[in-house]
């Protein structure tokens, strides 16, 4: 009985040469999605309330941004 936080990140494609990769990055809190970076979209988008302010707050940081982004070419 208590809270529980995590985070996944995973890859996602469906053509054989991962040309369509997506990189995405879900942090989520007692089993709800609070909030997922998407390289496609290229930020985080929240899916809370409070998800949507840990996404503007996590958008305003473009190293990060940039990081996850390079996520695809590096896998």
């Amino acid at each position: 009985d208590g809270y529980y936080t995590y985070a996944m990140p995973e890859c996602v494609y469906s053509a054989r040469d991962y040309s369509d990769m997506v990189y995405l990055y879900s942090i989520s809190f007692n089993k709800a999605v609070d909030l997922q970076f998407n390289s496609t979209v290229g930020k985080f988008v929240g899916s809370t309330e409070l998800g949507v302010k840990q996404a503007e707050n996590f958008n305003k940081d473009q190293a990060l941004l940039d990081q996850l982004k390079a996520q695809v070419d590096g896998l």
